[in-house]
């Protein structure tokens, strides 16, 4: 049976760090890479000669998975905010007693110059429980999942949310009660001036993010929010106890070279 690295998809970094595994070559043996996203748009993200599997699974999918492709190995670089797939893939390594390795994107520190525009709570539910968003302007750049919780905030603020260029994005938004006109679609992260303007054209009064780092735009959320005097509020990350994590690319690459190295008599 082949044996493979089983990576986690579906953000930008992730597709660097396939590419960095796929290049591995030790005695002249090429590291089989296996990849799964959740969406089959995500599938873009990788070249053409990939293997990249698209669908949720459950535990139990994952454990038929491992099993069928002959994981040696996981290294989950999946979204800083995809938690149950986190939780589950790392119940899977453990009952099958696989290494795994997390690939978590660098936070943003803030800065001394916007330190007092940023607001940051540990979740939706603290910023829905206090008075954050009462009358204000509010910029919602959260993804679509988490715009549902607002649906019945539609009468105590004017909210705004961006949301990627996606048919189900689009009906998410406007299930949760988002007009046409309140809704704009792009895929982050934007530059600065384009963030800004955007702010600036709907009169934002408050921006909402999520601690998504800088493949999310949060950096450039951040100096937008300085430049315009725009308070910020980020809801931080879910915690998880992940076994190992890392934000090295490099550290990745060594810890699939670790067990190409302990399977290559097999391979």
């Amino acid at each position: 049976m082949t044996k493979n690295i089983w990576s986690i998809g579906g953000t930008s970094e992730s597709a660097a760090i396939a590419e960095a595994i796929a290049s591995i070559v030790t005695d002249n043996v090429r590291l089989p890479l296996i990849i799964t996203v959740v969406s089959p748009t995500a599938r873009s993200l990788y070249p053409s000669n990939f293997k990249v599997v698209s669908g949720r699974m459950d535990g139990a999918a994952m454990t038929d998975f491992c099993r069928r492709e002959g994981v040696i190995a996981v290294v989950d670089a999946s979204h800083p905010y995809a938690v149950e797939v986190s939780r589950q893939a790392i119940a899977t390594a453990k009952n099958l007693n696989l290494p795994y390795l997390r690939y978590e994107r660098k936070a943003i520190a803030t800065t001394d110059d916007n330190n007092s525009l940023i607001t940051r709570l540990n979740s939706f539910e603290s910023l829905l429980a206090g008075r954050y968003l009462n009358n204000q302007r509010v910029l919602l750049t959260i993804g679509c999942k988490a715009l549902p919780l607002f649906k019945n905030w539609h009468d105590r603020a004017t909210l705004f949310a961006r949301i990627l260029p996606k048919p189900e994005s689009l009906d998410i938004a406007l299930k949760s009660s988002f007009t046409s006109d309140r809704l704009i679609c792009l895929r982050p992260p934007l530059g600065l001036e384009l963030e800004t303007a955007l702010w600036r054209q709907w009169n934002i009064s408050l921006v909402v993010t999520k601690a998504s780092g800088t493949a999310g735009g949060e950096d450039i959320k951040s100096q937008a929010a300085a430049e315009l005097k725009i308070p910020l509020i980020v809801i931080d990350r879910p915690k998880v106890n992940y076994p190992q994590q890392t934000n090295s690319i490099n550290e990745v690459v060594a810890f699939c070279r670790r067990y190409l190295s302990k399977n290559i008599e097999r391979l």
